[in-house]
């Protein structure tokens, strides 16, 4: 071989070695990407989270209004047994337990359209929370998919440059000797 095809071929295994330093970056860059993918999943699951939070502290909040009603109750039965004590004021005393249960019903009934509502709000949130957890789970599988895809592929193609790299270097020795 003449001097001209040793130069070709040491600038063909410098190229090589180029394709090598480009083919690692891009696996870094890669990686990055993977990482800012995870932080993401990660604040998704925090929010999602806080969500629960919220709903539970509202759920307490609505036993909290329903041992209420349930104490005022205990108060109307006890103003009964009063009643049935002093005769005088049965008349009186009826009309304002009537105009309590009215008022306990009516409050009641909001309450249970209001947990009904809460129940339906609650269930539509935890059919959002799997269905965003399916998706990022999804996209996850795809990533670490395409990730060990293109790790497959940059280290196919990174032997096979050391390879080529091997044979000019072999090439190049056989031919200075």
């Amino acid at each position: 071989m003449s001097k001209q095809s040793f130069r070709d071929l040491k600038e063909t295994i410098d190229l090589k070695d180029g394709e090598i330093d480009e083919l690692t970056m891009e696996l870094e860059s890669k990686k990055e990407e993977i990482n800012k993918l995870k932080l993401y999943s990660t604040k998704l699951k925090y929010e999602k989270k806080n969500l629960e939070d919220k709903l539970d502290n509202e759920i307490s909040n609505e036993k909290a209004k329903i041992k209420e009603l349930d104490d005022l109750d205990k108060k109307i039965k006890e103003k009964e047994d009063i009643i049935d004590d002093k005769q005088d004021q049965v008349k009186y005393l009826r009309t304002l337990i009537d105009d309590y249960k009215t008022q306990i019903n009516a409050n009641t009934e909001n309450l249970e359209i209001q947990l009904r509502k809460i129940s339906k709000t609650y269930e539509g949130l935890l059919n959002q929370k799997d269905k965003i957890i399916e998706n990022q789970d999804e996209q996850i599988k795809l990533l670490i998919k395409e990730k060990e895809e293109m790790m497959k592929t940059h280290k196919t193609s990174i032997i096979s440059l050391k390879r080529q790299n091997d044979n000019y270097r072999q090439l190049l020795e056989n031919h200075e000797k």
